[in-house]
């Protein structure tokens, strides 16, 4: 089994995991975990993390709990994920901030992810408190991953991303109002509330909701313009039809 979660192949790797999951046993433990931290694939890396899911608690979470300290970045980044996927609350206390503010995004994000499952009830203000502090960070893959966090943890963030969209930092204020933009309308496209962030940001919230009102007004009088050329339109078309019913009389 070891070979061949080893094994060049990555369908052949798929398989072992998903062959080791489907008939859990605490000896594989170990394998698991460190073809973990070492997986190239993201497919294997998720079968491993389930197939560790699949054996009792008591016995996978002290040892996923050690590879949180682990120098290898990946071997963080997978615990985490592995303990979203486990969802026992109880380790709410093994998110530390230090995971949270990890200098590797991959961490961070997960991190971010595996907070906003285990944070217990009435905590969720603090978290969105310490998560408002990575605002602006890393390329559009990492803020959208911090925007998605901090809107599954609902209304609780607003007044922390309203202190944020006032930033000075113009990315971390764009990114503040992308996110509360995403909160009020999750059906808006990231890229969509980014751009409109910062145009926002850019103009000012004054000359932003002018604009905003002259595109209105702009449009309003569009639509009145174009109304009387329709109804000509549609008269013309009547008496048409009524010359035309009386020629066939």
């Amino acid at each position: 089994m070891t070979n061949a979660l080893g094994a060049e192949d990555s369908s052949v790797r798929l398989q072992t995991a998903l062959a080791v999951g489907s008939n859990p046993d605490p000896v594989f433990l170990e394998t698991l975990v460190e073809r973990c931290a070492v997986e190239p694939d993201f497919f294997v890396r998720d079968m491993l993390s389930w197939a560790l899911t699949r054996l009792p608690p008591e016995t996978t979470l002290p040892r996923i709990r050690q590879e949180l300290d682990s120098e290898r970045t990946q071997a963080r980044s997978q615990a985490l994920h592995t303990l979203s996927k486990i969802g026992d609350k109880s380790t709410w206390a093994w998110i530390t901030r230090d995971m949270l503010r990890d200098a590797d995004d991959e961490v961070a994000r997960t991190a971010w992810r595996v907070a906003v499952v285990l944070v217990p009830e009435g905590e969720e203000k603090d978290l969105a408190d310490e998560l408002v502090l990575q605002l602006g960070r890393g390329d559009r893959t990492v803020q959208l991953s911090l925007s998605r966090a901090l809107a599954d943890l609902g209304d609780v963030i607003r007044s922390a991303l309203e202190r944020a969209a006032e930033s000075s930092d113009p990315a971390v204020a764009a990114h503040a109002r992308a996110t509360e933009l995403l909160r009020q309308n999750p059906e808006t496209g990231f890229d969509v509330a980014l751009d409109e962030a910062k145009r926002m940001v850019a103009l000012g919230p004054e000359r932003a909701a002018a604009a905003a009102a002259a595109a209105a007004s702009a449009g309003t009088e569009t639509s009145e313009a174009a109304e009387p050329a329709e109804t000509t339109e549609s008269m013309e078309a009547a008496k048409a039809a009524e010359a035309s019913e009386g020629g066939n009389c």
